[in-house]
């Protein structure tokens, strides 16, 4: 990551309205690898190890300003598809940032939580992110979802499944069934929806990402690629939302 520039931010800051800052933000952070050729590596592993200084950033800036909740998305179901030896690298990098990371965690009174496939994980990372998830729990101060080995379809069939399992069981019953309810079986509905979705890279793919709770999130696109975002590529993305009135699908009285 760059040298902070202190003006900018400055400059950023002043303009900011933290009576309106949205209360969850979303990050599906892209570029890693193109970062890593770039900056002359034939390993993209190096725009991972990069990342993690990006990851602080945001997290440490999120919490700064107030969010209530920040998601990162790290790593989807389809990333287990990629070469074995850069699976191996991210989730032995997930395992180390994971037990380096706790004591911030608890330091700054976050709460971790996790949305994805928990067992698809190898055991040490299983191991790390269970402690990091224990030890947090009773926080009461901002919350960090970790999206990992995540997909928006997979979690929407596993709530389906769910739902399905207590209509067999009598306790549900079909005709209940409607997108309150739904939303209820999904990974952790008691975050909400995001007011701000942000991807890095310049990508405009929403890449399997929260496919249900983005219906009506605001989408911000920046070129910047995810080892070089930092905190005030962050607040521009805040300005930039606060600049947009939000209609859900009505229209704005005058």
């Amino acid at each position: 990551m760059p040298p902070a520039d202190t003006t900018r931010e400055q400059a950023l800051l002043a303009q900011l309205d933290r009576d309106r800052l949205p209360r969850h933000v979303a990050i599906i952070m892209d570029g890693n690898g193109r970062w890593a050729r770039l900056h002359g590596y034939t390993d993209r592993t190096e725009g991972h190890r990069a990342a993690i200084q990006a990851v602080r950033a945001a997290t440490e800036t999120a919490h700064e300003l107030g969010l209530r909740v920040l998601t990162l998305y790290a790593f989807s179901t389809e990333n287990w598809t990629r070469p074995r030896k850069e699976v191996s690298f991210l989730m032995r990098l997930f395992q180390s940032m994971l037990t380096r990371e706790r004591r911030l965690l608890m330091d700054n009174n976050v709460r971790l939580v996790h949305s994805g496939r928990f067992e698809d994980l190898p055991r040490y990372a299983q191991r790390a992110l269970r402690t990091a998830l224990d030890e947090s729990a009773a926080n009461t101060g901002m919350i960090l979802n970790l999206a990992l080995s995540y997909g928006g379809r997979a979690e929407i069939a596993e709530a389906a499944r769910a739902f399905a399992r207590d209509v067999a069981d009598g306790r549900r019953r079909p005709e209940e069934l409607d997108i309150g309810l739904f939303a209820r079986y999904l990974y952790h509905p008691e975050l909400g929806d995001p007011d701000l979705l942000i991807r890095t890279s310049g990508e405009r793919r929403i890449s399997n990402f929260l496919l249900w709770q983005i219906a009506y999130s605001e989408i911000f696109v920046t070129p910047t690629l995810w080892p070089d975002f930092g905190r005030a590529d962050l607040l521009e993305a805040l300005l930039d939302y606060q600049r947009r009135e939000r209609r859900f699908g009505g229209i704005l009285s005058s």
